[in-house]
């Protein structure tokens, strides 16, 4: 264990860098904060390489359990690591597990295209863990699931459930290559009602971009795009809670 009492240091400098998506990629780690998920790290086998906690903390189990690989700073050190407005004291370094090769899809998938909110790309991995989807693919323009505050919406749902970056026409392809149905959720002239479907067992969801939906050319690779019926008078439903209500309409109980 390593005690660190100043903002300068340099490991503390490099570490407060991984908020940074260029920095991520180029270290290849990411920094995650709170008690919940750094647990969640450990217990679903994710290689830990630091630990930081204050002085509060430093008598953990979990802290004792990678005590070569502990640092200990002050609160204002961590304050300066933190992205949250309550303290927890206790963040982790942890290396990214780069994927295999992409299997075969199988089972039900949510795609992000051009998803860009980082709450609501970890909401959506949340959601898509909670109805026990396969897996979830982001497209090349949506937000990184590394950036602190996407890791922080995900609460540990990110180690239960495979999560693929790709370029979003070859994630659509590859749905189709593996036959499963594509549904693009988007309102135009061909969209249903999702409750109106025949239940598959094997299907790939499409969420698209806040603003702007999913963009024509991807509409166009869809095998049906559907939507939620507004019943009240908003004009629209966010998109991670419009995917929440999605996942659950679709799938067969």
């Amino acid at each position: 264990m390593k005690y660190i009492e100043s903002k300068k240091n340099e490991e503390i400098k490099q570490i407060n860098k991984l908020n940074k998506t260029k920095e991520i990629k180029k270290t290849g780690t990411y920094l995650i904060e709170g008690f919940h998920l750094v647990r969640e790290a450990d217990e679903n086998n994710q290689k830990i390489l630091t630990i930081i906690v204050t002085e509060k903390n430093e008598e953990d189990q979990l802290v004792k359990k990678y005590y070569d690989n502990a640092l200990v700073v002050s609160d204002d050190i961590a304050k300066g690591l933190s992205d949250t407005t309550t303290l927890q004291g206790i963040f982790a370094v942890i290396k990214i597990n780069e994927p295999e090769e992409i299997p075969t899809l199988n089972g039900q998938w949510v795609i992000l295209a051009n998803v860009q909110d980082p709450g609501n790309v970890g909401t959506i991995v949340r959601t898509a863990d909670a109805a026990g989807y396969d897996g979830v693919i982001t497209s090349l323009d949506s937000a990184d699931i590394y950036q602190p505050k996407v890791q922080r919406s995900m609460q540990g749902s990110q180690f239960h459930l495979p999560i693929y970056r790709l370029d979003l026409q070859d994630a659509i392809s590859r749905a189709k290559d593996a036959g499963l149905t594509v549904y693009g959720s988007e309102v135009n002239d061909q969209a249903v009602p999702y409750n109106t479907l025949n239940k598959v067992d094997n299907f790939a969801l499409i969420m698209g971009n806040e603003a702007h939906g999913l963009s024509e050319d991807a509409l166009q690779m869809t095998d049906q795009n559907i939507y939620i019926p507004i019943l009240g008078k908003a004009e629209s439903l966010n998109v991670a809670v419009a995917a929440g209500v999605l996942m659950y309409g679709l799938k067969d109980f």
